[in-house]
């Protein structure tokens, strides 16, 4: 069956694309489309067209098989001026997700209908490019360059409401989409032709300071990144150059973004996210269905967790020991919401909805019919163990008993119950209605189900979730801790804290481990250092640096001093560290030098690379890509540069190699280069 077939009903030619799942621009598609406007063009008969999709949805954007591969003839953007061309009306008819090439598609057109549930999107920019058909031209012209540029920036998608409010579509309709599609089309007869390339009402009166904020504004939250400083230039380009030379400014922009090393990086990131989908261990393993849960601890994270839940529409409840702790976190709750209607990320009606789904309640047995229940509660590992018993003994078969702990021990957690193989690891990161990455972690009994059901949860949730082994800290906190160790083994040395963190921002980190270590807490941190001395004697390396500073009561930015002393969020240095550091460095008979900032990147980079490789030897990851995800997603490592083992191998596994093993012969054997690290290097390539 063809990918594009043509038809006609009187003198409307029906073009319709059938290219399961998404109807994605497959190079037969574009050849498809191009033929069905030219024949019908050529066809006496023919009053207007109308280009309508099978199945779920219209054209979703481009085929992700052919990404990385020479493009096929023809080119999105001959079909663009094939519609361009014609005499005659095209008419959109447009459902389910209108995305990147299938909007640039519809905006070629002259006309464009939609069902009420449609979502429209240029989501190229999480790729590292633009939309590269006309759309940094197009968009502009439909709706002004401010949307156009908030559209084409974030990536993010609206709904057709919105879309028709800001003209992106002329009509929503009801129904059967083809018969209104085509009652759209008869009214455009002989009206005269609107084409989108000649429109100029919208950008006509462009203000230049709208693209000076964009700039700015971008320089603070994408420092770095090409992609967004090539957008702004393609839509401002699009409101001061006729169409024909915009586009050619678009194609230069395109070109350049695809030849950066970011484009790789994020694309690595976009096949592993799909990739970590898929574990071989579960083999036929089936997903239960969950239609309720509960969240045991009203605190910050349980709360956090209780809203993933509301917003994927699940009915969920949340367990706390007392009334007032149940409405400390409900307040928590509500203000969360309010925030976000205040911001525009949610509408009043859809956070109303989410808080209806939240209940509240001091009682187990009303959680005991509940098909999952997640822990979120003080991470001690026999207040954790007393808890799943109690769960063991209310839940009903079947419900699956998981925990939030970011660093304990699974299995000893399972040991508590009755069934192990139904207790498994959801590790959210905080805020958990923020954060994007959920590391589901597998006991020694957790059985094919139990984890199939876990992994269906993060998709339902919205998550980018990846399998972990059961170890301390799993992928992302554990790999954070040598990260961490190094830092504070560079200031022994003379790195500022400043410094540290400059180098590190400037690689793309939002912020520097110095000042991260204050946001989260240094009682959080110096506890979890703590835990883990006394679970594993001889684990951790001295931390007197954080020693002093938790024992002097400087608990991070929350109290006003920390690493770094607070004016409002404002870092500023304070000599009592300054001395702190100078006191340390003298009872340990170290000469305090300058380090380079170079060096400060290489051993924080190095460090990080190192465990990674670990982490995958071990197999406590399956593969490179969910490390990278995990370090990403859990981190804020810089999307652009992919992840520490995209890096990595973007630096060259051999070089990264040959300075870990540097590194440890310096310090004495205390790196330990990774075994799997140095064959990798042998072969140029992380293993598959």
């Amino acid at each position: 069956m063809p990918a594009v077939s043509r038809h006609a009903i009187d003198d409307i030619a029906i073009i319709t694309v059938d290219n399961p799942p998404v109807n994605a621009l497959s190079g037969e598609v574009r050849g498809g489309i191009l033929n069905a406007i030219e024949e019908a063009v050529a066809d006496p008969s023919i009053a207007a067209l109308v280009l309508i999709c099978a199945g779920d949805t219209f054209i979703a954007g481009a085929d992700i098989s052919e990404f990385g591969k020479p493009a096929k003839s023809p080119r999105l953007a001959e079909v663009h001026q094939a519609m361009d061309a014609s005499t005659k009306p095209i008419i959109a008819a447009m459902h389910g997700t209108v995305y990147g090439g299938g909007l640039e598609t519809a905006l070629a057109c002259t006309g464009r209908v939609a069902l009420p549930g449609t979502k429209f999107a240029l989501p190229e920019v999480k790729l590292g490019i633009l939309p590269g058909a006309g759309g940094t031209q197009r968009l502009p012209r439909v709706v002004g360059p401010e949307r156009a540029l908030d559209m084409i920036l974030s990536g993010d998608p609206i709904d057709a409401k919105t879309a028709q409010d800001v003209g992106l579509v002329d009509e929503i309709v009801s129904g059967d989409l083809q018969d209104a599609a085509i009652a759209f089309a008869r009214r455009a007869v002989g009206q005269p032709i609107s084409r989108v390339k000649d429109r100029g009402d919208k950008i006509a009166q462009a203000d230049p300071q709208l693209f000076a904020d964009a700039r700015a504004k971008v320089a603070k939250s994408a420092r770095g990144v090409l992609a967004p400083v090539k957008i702004i230039e393609c839509v401002e380009a699009a409101c001061s150059l006729p169409f024909d030379e915009g586009m050619k400014a678009e194609a230069a922009a395109l070109q350049e973004c695809m030849e950066s090393p970011q484009r790789a990086a994020l694309v690595h990131l976009f096949f592993a996210e799909r990739a970590a989908r898929k574990i071989p261990e579960l083999g036929m393993a089936k997903p239960r269905d969950i239609r309720s849960g509960a969240i045991v601890g009203a605190g910050t994270m349980g709360g956090g967790i209780a809203m993933c839940f509301a917003n994927a529409g699940i009915p969920v409840t949340v367990l706390d020991v007392s009334m007032d702790a149940l409405d400390r976190g409900r307040s928590v709750i509500e203000k969360n919401y309010a925030v976000s209607v205040k911001r525009g990320s949610f509408s009043e009606e859809a956070a109303a909805s989410s808080l209806s789904r939240i209940s509240y309640s001091t009682e187990y047995a009303d959680i005991a019919d509940c098909d999952i229940v997640i822990e979120a509660v003080f991470e001690d590992l026999d207040i954790k163990r007393n808890l799943f018993a109690k769960l063991d003994a209310t839940m009903k078969s079947g419900a699956i008993l998981a925990t939030n702990t970011s660093t304990l021990d699974i299995d000893e957690i399972a040991a508590a119950t009755s069934r192990p193989e139904a207790v498994c690891g959801t590790h959210f990161f905080s805020p958990a209605n923020v954060m994007r990455l959920l590391e589901n972690v597998r006991g020694a009994k957790s059985s094919p189900e139990t984890l199939a059901t876990a992994m269906d949860l993060g998709r339902r949730l919205g998550k980018v979730t990846v399998l972990a082994g059961n170890c301390d800290g799993f992928i992302a906190n554990r790999m954070q801790a040598p990260y961490g160790n190094e830092t504070d083994r560079l200031i022994e040395e003379g790195a500022s804290l400043e410094q540290i963190d400059r180098v590190m921002t400037s690689f793309g980190f939002a912020m520097g481990p110095v000042a991260v270590r204050d946001l989260v807490g240094i009682d959080t941190s110096w506890r979890i250092r703590d835990q883990r001395r006394q679970l594993r004697p001889g684990s951790q390396p001295p931390t007197p640096l954080l020693d002093r500073i938790y024992a002097a009561g400087r608990m991070g930015q929350k109290t006003g001093e920390g690493y770094y002393r607070y004016e409002g969020r404002k870092a500023l240095s304070d000599p009592a560290v300054e001395k702190m550091i100078a006191d340390i460095a003298l009872d340990m008979g170290v000469a305090r030098k300058p380090v380079s900032d170079d060096e400060i990147r290489d051993r924080l980079m190095c460090a990080l690379v190192n465990e990674a490789a670990k982490i995958l030897e071990e197999g406590i990851a399956l593969r490179a890509g969910d490390v990278d995800l995990a370090y990403v997603y859990g981190y804020g490592f810089p999307a652009w540069r992919g992840g520490p083992l995209h890096w990595a191998q973007s630096e060259g596994l051999q070089s990264v190699y040959d300075r870990i093993s540097a590194f440890d012969a310096r310090f004495n054997g205390s790196w330990r280069p990774s075994l799997l690290l140095k064959e990798a290097a042998e072969k140029g390539v992380w293993p598959r």
